[in-house]
């Protein structure tokens, strides 16, 4: 298992500059298609890839936004709610309208544009990672309450490409990692104010240890052949 925390601990850098490059290369086209729309876009990039199939809960967003405040979910919601991109039933579920669904099928070809340009010439690649990833997604164990119970598994509507695929997925996966490093703190005794205050020393050592063994768990569905192919090809499309 010490080999699999350290690949954890290795790999989570590559998934996160992955992710980072997808949206840098359409930060411009996306700031200028959210001015199109009229819309206050918030959380609605975040959860393009929840929405389309199933509602959120107030609950369930204080968990994926667990380092923010009360006040300000409950400001954002009140936005969405406003310019009618959430729908909220009798049971405080919030739904998407076709506002939502419009405005996600848009952010969905900006990506995939996007996805095509930086990463021409490895289809293939880009194609093994996105099935890699989709086996660590659906193995991946859901902490009950959890932000990647949330946020999983992403929406695929038909014909998606592989691009688009593999940055939603890592999007998605990265929830585990997130859920990771929150039990690993709350372990700790810390507050979500405490942990993202803390620096390097022995308390922040400890929780980065506890981390890495809980975010390593899902490797263990992956032949150490398919763990190299992932690491290798996460670092060839991010280049770091």
């Amino acid at each position: 298992m010490r080999e699999l925390t350290d690949y954890a601990a290795a790999i989570a850098p590559l998934i996160d500059a992955v992710h980072i490059d997808v949206h840098a290369a359409d930060r411009r086209a996306g700031v200028e298609y959210v001015r199109r729309s009229g819309l206050r876009a918030g959380f609605l990039i975040d959860q393009r890839y929840v929405l389309p199939l199933r509602p959120l809960t107030r609950a369930a967003l204080a968990t994926v936004y667990r380092y923010g405040t009360a006040e300000e979910q409950a400001a954002e919601v009140a936005v969405q709610l406003l310019q009618g991109t959430l729908r909220e039933d009798e049971h405080g579920g919030l739904h998407a309208t076709p506002a939502t669904l419009a405005f996600v099928d848009g952010l969905y070809e900006l990506h995939e544009r996007a996805t095509a340009r930086i990463w021409a010439g490895r289809e293939e690649l880009v194609s093994e990672l996105a099935a890699l990833l989709g086996r660590l997604l659906d193995g991946a164990e859901r902490m009950p309450g959890g932000a990647l119970e949330v946020m999983a598994p992403p929406y695929e509507p038909e014909g998606v490409s592989p691009g688009v695929a593999l940055f939603n997925r890592i999007a998605a996966f990265r929830y585990h990692r997130a859920d990771a490093h929150a039990a690993a703190w709350q372990v700790a005794g810390l507050t979500a104010q405490e942990i993202t205050a803390l620096r390097e020393g022995p308390l922040w050592e400890a929780v980065e240890r506890d981390t890495n063994l809980r975010a390593a768990v899902p490797y263990r569905m992956l032949e150490e052949a398919q763990r190299t192919r992932l690491f290798q090809g996460l670092r060839e499309l991010s280049g770091v």
